[in-house]
């Protein structure tokens, strides 16, 4: 009897209410867009996100992982409400943020910043370094000691960035002190979350280690949260405590970094794992690239029960007529799997 409670506790990450330690709380987030088309001009729904759920501890980093398209982006920006959310909730520190409004919702973005993918597309070029990240402030109405300018050049410190170079424009700098101009911009009203949507991805691979030492510096020194959005796995793993993956619209495994790097459980975790490039297994029968068949389905119309069987090597007619909830597996990880990796 105790291991049928366990298993029905943990169908969602963290179980069926919110960690008591979260600082963050999803639950069955969705985003649907409807969409005409056709000769007739029938009306369809797109599932980018698709019923999600998770959690953030305070000072932790869930790193969200997935192919192009699965919804990480539509969910971080439905987390900070930069998109609105078709359905479900979204809770900072108990307070609801999907129905937020007005001054309650102004504070809750000065708690919850977004630091966007491209460095170069992000930053307005008419603006001066100083006017951008002084941008928040004005917006929220924050006046901190010393003043606004005061403020700005503490940020440009913090980030390893000149403070003199207050009046400069983005175009006079790298693409890597252009992101690291966004992280200044996103740190200047002292939040304690962030939303880090891949943000070292059109960065040189050079830079990106730089890039990553910064947040993880930052992180320990401000005691951030980060939901940590990549494509990347190697460099989820140098980040993230915990990892989530992304498959079509649902989070098909999540659980400590660890469980998921060594002991994936669900077939798509371990055929993106095969994908990544590790010369210490090099000749490593074992370690052998999984490459799957057909592409990935249109979230127009997703397949029945388990999104994955369309390219899964072990799907069986179960998982055509039912959809599997995320259980704890061997592996120690919450997968939705009918037939888990052993």
């Amino acid at each position: 009897m105790t291991d049928v409670k366990l298993e029905e506790e943990a169908r969602v990450p963290g179980g069926a209410a919110p960690r008591r330690d979260a600082l963050l709380s999803v639950r069955g987030l969705a985003k649907h867009y409807p969409v005409s088309g056709g000769v007739f001009g029938e009306k369809a729904v797109v599932r980018a996100v698709d019923g999600i759920d998770f959690d953030v501890s305070p000072g932790e980093t869930l790193g969200l992982v997935g192919e192009s398209g699965c919804g990480k982006t539509t969910t971080g920006r439905m987390v900070i409400r930069l998109l609105e959310a078709s359905a479900g909730t979204i809770t900072f520190e108990g307070k609801d943020v999907t129905k937020a409004r007005g001054r309650s919702l102004t504070q809750l973005r000065q708690d919850m910043q977004i630091i966007f993918q491209d460095p170069y597309s992000s930053l307005n070029p008419r603006h001066t370094v100083g006017r951008i990240i002084e941008m928040p402030l004005n917006v929220n109405g924050i006046n901190p000691p010393g003043g606004r300018k005061k403020r700005v050049q503490e940020m440009l410190e913090l980030v390893g960035l000149n403070p003199e170079h207050y009046n400069r424009y983005p175009h006079e700098f790298s693409g890597g002190q252009r992101q690291r101009i966004g992280i200044a911009r996103a740190l200047v009203v002292q939040p304690r979350f962030i939303v880090a949507d891949e943000p070292v991805s059109a960065l040189d691979v050079s830079i990106q280690a730089q890039i990553i030492n910064l947040l993880r510096k930052l992180q320990s020194e401000l005691d951030l949260a980060f939901l940590f959005i990549a494509h990347d796995l190697a460099v989820v793993r140098h980040f993230s405590q915990r990892i989530a993956v992304m498959y079509l619209g649902k989070i098909v495994e999540v659980g400590d970094r660890e469980a998921i790097y060594e002991r994936p459980s669900h077939p798509y975790t371990r055929a993106l794992l095969s994908a990544v490039p590790d010369v210490t297994r090099l000749g490593n029968a074992d370690s052998k690239r999984i490459r799957l068949a057909g592409d990935v389905p249109t979230p127009l119309d997703p397949p029945s029960g388990c999104r994955f069987r369309t390219r899964c090597w072990k799907a069986q007619e179960k998982c055509a007529t039912e959809a599997p909830p995320l259980t704890i597996k061997n592996g120690g990880s919450l997968a939705a799997c009918h037939y888990p990796e052993t």
